[in-house]
């Protein structure tokens, strides 16, 4: 693929109970491929992220890859309290229904792991109900909505607190930086777990997260994220968690399970349990990385690709 080749961004009109908002999206490879692979970024991190996987895989997929609201070029929300993983899955369903995908595959790194089994959950009830009531006509078919793959990149179910709580602490910390170099100075340090990187990656993967505002490089996404992180309870986050283990056990398609060998938010003993839970799940480590893995990289972009493709 084409390193030159840069992505078409569009966007979506999505609702929230507070409003409208539109969600930014990248798009890469031919717009009329219904054969789609959507790639869902991490808590504060943006669509551009999957620009090296993109570039490897437009020419059998079309690449879409969302600015998930609050992130990037997409709006905020006028209430901070939705940002939470119904509202993304949400706006996924309505992304996929503008999209009109023959076939879905999905990589969701983080977060985006999260929205991308919430969604399927969402998806089998809706099929359930509508077995239940074939001629009710008012849920329609999951057509674009089943998973032909997915990949979790660092993320399962259960997510160790000891992670979330080191995640907090960063994600409301204000970023405003005089210099572009002094943004990539802070998100390098701050990002440790991503592994070993060349200063051009690091510069690439701070490009998008740290856009110029005046004279002043500033964190691309809305710090309120951090109120609804915060607000989560110890119930709600067990609750979720049983949610979780229920949407992925119902998976049906074939998973590919990223792990950072040092990740402190995806244990061996998760991977493991999610490899005894769902049969057509396969596992991947990558060395010397902990949470999360950034895809930038051969050795990581290379096995991805290979299970997309395969």
């Amino acid at each position: 693929m084409d390193a030159s080749l840069e992505p078409r961004l569009e966007f979506v009109t999505c609702a929230s109970p507070a409003g409208l908002h539109r969600m930014a999206y990248w798009e890469w490879g031919d717009p009329a491929n219904d054969r789609v692979l959507l790639c869902v970024h991490g808590l504060t991190r943006s669509g551009r992220d999957f620009d090296a996987l993109a570039r490897r895989l437009a020419g059998t997929y079309r690449v879409v890859c969302p600015d998930v609201v609050g992130r990037g070029r997409s709006d905020w929300l006028v209430n901070p309290a939705f940002y939470t993983v119904p509202q993304y899955v949400s706006d996924m369903v309505t992304l996929i229904a503008r999209l009109r995908p023959g076939s879905l595959s999905w990589v969701g790194t983080s977060m985006g792991g999260l929205i991308g089994m919430a969604l399927s959950g969402a998806a089998a009830f809706a099929k359930a109900m509508l077995a239940m009531r074939p001629h009710a006509g008012m849920l329609p078919p999951d057509q674009g909505l089943r998973l032909d793959k997915l990949v979790l990149n660092d993320v399962g179910p259960r997510l160790e607190n000891g992670a979330l709580s080191r995640i907090g602490q960063y994600v409301g910390a204000p970023g405003e930086f005089a210099t572009f170099e002094e943004a990539v100075a802070t998100m390098r340090a701050n990002s440790e777990t991503f592994g070993p990187h060349t200063d051009a990656q690091w510069a690439e993967l701070a490009k998008y997260l740290y856009p110029q505002q005046g004279d002043k490089w500033v964190k691309h996404y809305d710090l309120a994220i951090a109120q609804a992180l915060a607000a989560q309870t110890p119930e709600e986050l067990a609750a979720g968690e049983q949610i979780l283990w229920r949407s992925y056990d119902a998976l049906d398609c074939p998973i590919l399970i990223v792990r950072g060998e040092l990740s402190d938010l995806l244990t061996r003993a998760t991977v493991e349990e999610m490899r005894q839970r769902n049969p057509r799940a396969q596992a991947l480590e990558v060395p010397g990385v902990g949470h999360a893995p950034t895809l930038i990289a051969d050795d990581q972009v290379n096995p991805v690709a290979d299970f997309l493709l395969s």
